[in-house]
């Protein structure tokens, strides 16, 4: 695995781009390649800090279309993930996505590795989520995750590396709680709305 890895690295990186995406999608849907993405786009950043918004962009989209083949997977029936999960973890993903809808998708897209991803993936087809609701939320999870290491590699350079594996955990979390807390306030202004107008 670690010969492939090296290879889809090096492949990556003379791509540029079109290589950075390909990556993400491969990530994203079937195989697992931890943390590749992520060092692959903050290595590309600093070494070309113009490039900033194109390599970001292209994770992300990368990662939408590699969720999205997931997605379809889990949406043509659940005996695959069966096999592939404890029926406990499906029983408890499922039990997260009643309770908390899109957001069992959104807020797992944000997290670094080893937090389980894939599975929120797959179980959002098999909830039966809409695809625009889907490829909203990854869009947003994603592109938060991606764009906020792009910024760390504008601002720490070399050492944005260093800075996401000593810190990734704390980083994720101020993330997750900036966007439940604008979630939140977009909930109440919405329901203060809806009050005035009666």
């Amino acid at each position: 695995m670690g010969r492939f890895v090296d290879r889809i690295q090096t492949l990556a990186l003379g791509l540029g781009g079109p290589g950075l995406f390909l990556v993400a999608i491969l990530d994203s849907s079937f195989l697992s390649l931890p943390e590749v993405v992520d060092l692959l786009l903050i290595y590309m950043i600093t070494e070309h800090k113009s490039r900033y918004i194109y390599y970001a962009t292209s994770a992300t989209l990368g990662s939408i279309i590699g969720c999205l083949a997931l997605y379809s997977v889990g949406r043509k029936g659940d005996a695959w993930i069966t096999r592939r999960f404890s029926a406990a973890r499906v029983e408890k993903t499922m039990a997260t996505f009643q309770r908390y809808g899109i957001m069992a998708v959104l807020i797992p897209s944000l997290l670094p590795p080893p937090a389980p991803f894939k599975i929120f993936v797959l179980l959002a087809g098999v909830a039966g989520i809409s695809v625009p609701r889907f490829v909203i939320a990854i869009t947003i999870g994603r592109g938060i995750r991606y764009f906020g290491e792009g910024l760390l590699a504008l601002y720490y350079g070399d050492r944005a590396m260093d800075f996401m594996r000593e810190n990734a955990r704390v980083v994720a979390f101020w993330m997750v709680g900036l966007l439940v807390a604008g979630l939140a306030a977009y909930v109440l202004v919405k329901k203060l709305r809806g009050r005035n107008r009666l």
